[in-house]
């Protein structure tokens, strides 16, 4: 543990802040006019049965080549040509973010705001997958300080870089920095660079809030 006081919470975004598209198939089947059941792939809530998915945890294939790829497959379902993942994106989650975003991110983003201390973004793909106008439409962001996106950067965790960034950009030690991501080799970058770190479990999202609030001795809201 730093030595160092928590002064900040420095979220990924997609499957932290927001549920995961595995998480939202029978959204997206719905949006997209698809047979219910027709999206299989679960990523890490069945790794067994996604091969794509292991590709990338053993690193042969990146997290941008992995959606990249899933973008692709469902556009063919739908008889039309993606090739940005914001299409994706867009048309299966429509113009409403607020519905996928987690309800214990919420709540855990506006008690760590109200208690006075930093709040922090640091994202492979914010833009990329969300679309630039995507700030807008989600008036929760505007409560963090900073927002460091490699949409714009081109520098992915876990290059140490990344979380230099962030560090940075909020004035503070990276020891003074509670960084949650949901990719362990993302979390693995944020120790090395000397950061408080918390693996955030999709399947378990209040635990790791919970886990995340206890850096700054604060309890969930209940």
């Amino acid at each position: 543990m730093s030595a160092v006081p928590a002064q900040a919470l420095v979220l990924d975004f997609g499957g932290v802040v927001t549920r995961t598209l595995f998480e939202t198939h029978a959204l997206t089947e719905q949006a997209l006019g698809l047979a219910p059941g027709t999206l299989q792939w679960r990523g890490p809530f069945d790794p067994g049965s996604d091969p794509l998915w292991r590709a990338m945890q053993a690193d042969e294939i990146s997290e941008r080549d992995y959606w990249r790829t899933r973008t692709s497959e469902v556009g063919r379902l739908v008889g039309e040509d993606w090739q940005a993942m914001e299409t994706f994106v867009r048309r299966a989650r429509g113009a409403e973010p607020e519905k996928v975003v987690r309800p214990e991110a919420d709540s855990t983003i506006r008690t760590v705001h109200a208690a006075g201390f930093r709040l922090a973004i640091l994202s492979n793909e914010l833009d990329l997958f969300y679309g630039a106008d995507f700030g807008q439409r989600l008036p929760l962001l505007g409560l963090f300080d900073v927002i460091i996106d490699a949409t714009y950067t081109g520098i992915l965790k876990p290059d140490p870089r990344a979380y230099a960034f962030v560090t940075e950009a909020l004035g503070l030690p990276a020891g003074a920095c509670v960084f949650v991501d949901d990719q362990r080799r993302n979390v693995d970058g944020g120790c090395a660079a000397g950061m408080r770190t918390v693996h955030f479990d999709v399947a378990r999202p209040a635990h790791s809030y919970a886990e995340a609030l206890g850096h700054f001795d604060l309890v969930p809201v209940a």
